[in-house]
Formats: C-alpha cells, sequence, structure tokens
C-alpha cells in the first residue's frame, strides 16, 4: 500500500527511462546475432529482465551493468536446449515474440508467464505460427500458456492481420527471417515499428509498402549497437500530469518519437495542451526529442482508428486527462484493451468512478465528461502498471490521498517512477 497526495504545482526536468519495446527487442535480437551486441539506455524493468533470463537460457552470454548491456552470443543456429522452463513474467513481449524465434529453432522448449500472463491469448501469435509450420501445442487448442514449442524448419506465408497488434507482427517476422520463401504480412492499421527498423540496424532486409511488409527467409542477424530512446508511454504520464496540474511545468529529455508510438502528443494538441517538442539528432535507429508541458485548459476530442494503435498503452492516462477536458470525450475502436494485463477499458472505468469521474464503459471503448473534481481513495491496480501510474497521477488532482494498492507492479516498465514522482513535486517548492 502507498499513500499519494500533492496539491501543489510540478516543475522539473526528467530524463525518461529506457523503451521498454526497444528494450526487449535489443536482447533478442542481439542473442540471435552471431558475435557482441551492445546497448546503451537499457531499461532494467522487470518485463525486460524476463527476457535477459530467457535468452541466456540458450547459453547467450548477457553482461548487465546499469543501463549498458553486452550481449555475446554464437548465433541463433547454435542456441542450445533450455534445461528449464522458460518464464516470462508479466511481459506479454517476452512471451508472444519468442514464441517467433523458437518456431525455427533445433529444440524444445516451454514457456510459462505469471498469473496474468496465462489469461492472456495467444492464438493470435500460434495460429499463423502454426501456418508456417511450426509445432505447438498450449492450453485450449494452444490460446493459453504454458505453450510447448518444438522447433523445425519452417515455410513462410502470406498474412493479412486479423487484429492491430506489433507483437503479432514482430513474432511473424521473427519466424520469417528463417523460413523458407518469403513472408508477407499486411496489416490492419499500422502498428509500432520498432522491430522492422531494428531488425534494419541488424542487416535483415525488409520491404515495406503501405501496410504491407515483406521478408525473405534464410537472412541471418549482424551484430549492432543499440541506444535506447526514453519510453513514450512512461513519458505519457508526465506529459498528463503536467497539463492537468495548475501553475506546471515539465520538461522530458531524451523521448522516442517513433511516428508509430506518438499519438499522445496528437491527443494532447488536439485537446489544447500548452506542448512543445524539439527533435534532437539519434544516435541510433529511433526518432527522439525533448517535451515541453505546461498547465493546459483542456477541452474534450474524439479518439479511434487508426489513431488507437499508435497510443494503445497510454489510454488509462488519457482517459484520466479527458476527466478535466471541458465537454464529452469518446475512446473508440479499443478492443485490444480487454487483452492487456488486465481488462483495461473496465478496470480504468471502475477506478476512475472510485474518484468521482463522469466516466462509462463502451463495446470497444469509454466515453468522459468533464471537467470533474476528483476525491481521493484506494485504487486497485489489478497488478496492471499502468492502472497503478494512473492512479499515482490522479493524487495530484484529488482532495484528499489516492491510495495505491499494489505500487510496486508499476516496477514492470518504470522502476523509478516514484523517484520522478518525488522529484517533480520537490522541485515544484
Amino acid at each position: 500500500m502507498k499513500s499519494l497526495q500533492h496539491t501543489g504545482r510540478l516543475k522539473g526536468t526528467l530524463s525518461i527511462p529506457g523503451d521498454k519495446s526497444v528494450s526487449h527487442r535489443s536482447i533478442l535480437f542481439g542473442a540471435m546475432a552471431k558475435g557482441v551486441t551492445t546497448v546503451e539506455g537499457f531499461l532494467q524493468s522487470d518485463d525486460c529482465l524476463s527476457t535477459i533470463d530467457c535468452v541466456r537460457k540458450f547459453g547467450v552470454d548477457v553482461a548487465v551493468e546499469g543501463e549498458s548491456v553486452t550481449i555475446t552470443s554464437d548465433g541463433i543456429e547454435n542456441w542450445v536446449e533450455p534445461d528449464t522452463i522458460l518464464y516470462t513474467g508479466n511481459s506479454g513481449t517476452t512471451t508472444r515474440l519468442l514464441s517467433g524465434v523458437l518456431a525455427s529453432t533445433n529444440f524444445a522448449s516451454v514457456m510459462i508467464g505469471d498469473e496474468s500472463i496465462q489469461k492472456r491469448p495467444m492464438k493470435r501469435v500460434t495460429d499463423p505460427l502454426r501456418q508456417m509450420g511450426a509445432d505447438i501445442i498450449g492450453r485450449k487448442g494452444g490460446n493459453f500458456t504454458p505453450l510447448a514449442i518444438q522447433g523445425r524448419e519452417l515455410t513462410a506465408i502470406d498474412y493479412p492481420m486479423p487484429v492491430a497488434s506489433a507483437q503479432v507482427k514482430s513474432a511473424i517476422l521473427l519466424a520469417g527471417i528463417r523460413a523458407e520463401g518469403t513472408t508477407i504480412i499486411t496489416e490492419l492499421e499500422k502498428t509500432r515499428d520498432h522491430t522492422e527498423k531494428m531488425l534494419r540496424h541488424f542487416g535483415v532486409e525488409l520491404d515495406e509498402q503501405d501496410k504491407t511488409i515483406s521478408l525473405r527467409g534464410g537472412q541471418t542477424l549482424t551484430p549492432a549497437h543499440i541506444v535506447v530512446p526514453g519510453d513514450i508511454s512512461s513519458a505519457a504520464f508526465w506529459l498528463v500530469a503536467g497539463a492537468i496540474t495548475k501553475d506546471s511545468e515539465v520538461e522530458l529529455a531524451n523521448v522516442g518519437l517513433n511516428p508509430t508510438r506518438d499519438g499522445i502528443l496528437e491527443v494532447l494538441k488536439n485537446m489544447g495542451a500548452d506542448l512543445s517538442f524539439d527533435f534532437a539528432d539519434s544516435p541510433s535507429h529511433e526518432e527522439i526529442g525533448t517535451l515541453k508541458i505546461r498547465t493546459s485548459s483542456l477541452r474534450s476530442t474524439e479518439i479511434g482508428g487508426s489513431l488507437i494503435p499508435r497510443l494503445i498503452d497510454e489510454i488509462p492516462i488519457i482517459a484520466l486527462l479527458a476527466t478535466q477536458a471541458e465537454g464529452t470525450t469518446i475512446i473508440r475502436d479499443a478492443e485490444e484493451l480487454k487483452v492487456k494485463e488486465t481488462n483495461r477499458i473496465d478496470a480504468v472505468v471502475t477506478e476512475l468512478k472510485k474518484l468521482g469521474a463522469d466516466i462509462e464503459s463502451t463495446e470497444d471503448g469509454m466515453v468522459i465528461t468533464g471537467p470533474t473534481p476528483l476525491t481521493g481513495g484506494k485504487i486497485t491496480t489489478y497488478g496492471d502498471h499502468r492502472i497503478g501510474m494512473m492512479g499515482a497521477i490522479a493524487s495530484l488532482l484529488t482532495s484528499t490521498p489516492i491510495e495505491l494498492d499494489d505500487p510496486e507492479c508499476i516496477a514492470v516498465s518504470y522502476p523509478t517512477f516514484f523517484d520522478h514522482y518525488s522529484k517533480l513535486t520537490a522541485d515544484s517548492h
């Protein structure tokens, strides 16, 4: 249990910790490549450490010194069969991407995650992998972990995506690298493209035409140097905090500004936020920059369609933002929230209602009317890091303290969150 309340302004500069999606991929791709890969700015969160723990079981050496990681591998073709079950913790990225990689190995492996992962759907990954010839079994026809994967030779597929999911796309691409033929994926909506960008950085050739990606099989990854940008999904919580807290000004440095991830910036602008940003020279394959946010007079907006994949992880904090905007904000086309760490539509609506928000759930999103004063109370996090952080940011507005039932869950993506909360509130005096 953690009690939080702050009635003053926010002021200060934060350097946002490394992007979770990029950190996962840097470890996995470095382990697949033959040679030495180095990573700067790695996010030492519980999720990303699960990826490290898994690849070490294949005989890959991973040395971690703070935010610097060195991966020394003999290449995926020389990975050894793990002696124990692969535990992926709370990480859907580890579970789904690793499924694609393991499908083409020459050994058997078993993956299982925590209680939350064991409820998250996997058929969206195992079905296309099976179409490629993968040998995968799991609970409910391969829809839930544990997953048992016997690696085999794979054949490329032409796959129209039934859901907008970067994890599913990435799993198929990673399987396609070692498959016979050319794997073709057509997306419903353009999803985050960290996998495509990083594969090119590791020497893999892809072709992208609008929403269609083609990857020729039989390619190998060459070692690379990766600089991980700050995670815009983590930055989003402070962007909202700065916009809704009186007399505030917050600067966020080293933020990844990948166009497939920057939907939160578009929403803030549409809602009238006092937001500015400057691009910086990027030392790696991802765009980065500095963001500045000030207290803002906000108006409602509608969020849906192709914008949703660009901000799917930010919707909980956007819902809090909408409680302070003039008018009715509508969020639609967000069915994916139902299969995150928890059903985030239900969780967000339930917890914000406790605080006095005017919010209702819909089949594919929510409707929020504001501005509404918020009271304090006990927030149930459901073990979901983004619900926990949403509750913590709400404490900047509430008339009485917010109590988080499981503050430790935030370490899944943002281990220094409460340090940064203290810094911005302390610097404001």
